[in-house]
């Protein structure tokens, strides 16, 4: 009995290192390294003038993704110049939907004239750093000194399936709030979309 518990245990301990609980709003976030689909790597630290970041995690094959593809470039065309750019990050593995391998990510990419880097999370780690659930699920990052703080987490709006039918525009009111000196309220809201594809994870 005593050895069943402690394995029970050391699963328990194993899974919550292999998978933290993820940011909040107010944690600090780290930098990363991604591989871009230009085939180079970008960090945040590669944008020294940005006031913060617009950080979505999404992929090629979901359909809530896939309707938020135009929104996302539109959120970069009127925010990058204003200091919040949008980084995507595509946290899938591409054994479990090749649709969203490397190669496919370049091709949407061009398909859509994507205006933000579209980042492949290859080992997975960045996702699970960050917490993400969702595909798309957004973290919205506001430089302060030379820390990188989480201000609001969730979802970009509350109608993914009609854009012109948006009555919260979640993520472009908290950006709007941060530009100016407020807090996003709410700064939290519910992902809503499908769920990331972990080769460690039966999804």
């Amino acid at each position: 009995m005593k050895s069943y518990i402690s394995l029970f245990c050391f699963s328990l301990i194993a899974s919550s290192s292999a998978f933290p609980q993820g940011y909040n709003v107010g944690d600090k976030a780290t930098d990363f390294k991604l591989k871009n689909i230009d085939g180079k790597f970008i960090s945040l630290s590669n944008y020294p003038t940005a006031k913060g970041f617009i950080v979505i995690f999404t992929c090629n094959h979901c359909p809530y993704a896939i309707a938020y593809q135009d929104r996302i470039n539109m959120l970069d065309k009127k925010y990058k110049s204003m200091g919040y750019p949008v980084i995507a990050i595509n946290p899938n593995d591409p054994e479990i939907v090749p649709e969203d391998s490397y190669e496919n990510m370049v091709l949407r990419a061009k398909e859509k004239k994507y205006t933000f880097p579209y980042l492949f999370d290859e080992t997975q780690s960045i996702y699970r750093k960050y917490g993400a659930k969702k595909t798309p699920h957004v973290y919205l990052l506001q430089k302060k000194g030379s820390d990188l703080t989480v201000m609001y987490i969730g979802a970009i709006d509350d109608n993914y399936q009609d854009a012109t039918q948006v009555k919260d525009h979640f993520l472009a009111d908290a950006v709007d709030a941060l530009l100016a000196d407020k807090k996003p309220d709410p700064a939290v809201t519910k992902a809503i979309g499908c769920s990331i594809k972990d080769k460690l994870v039966k999804n």
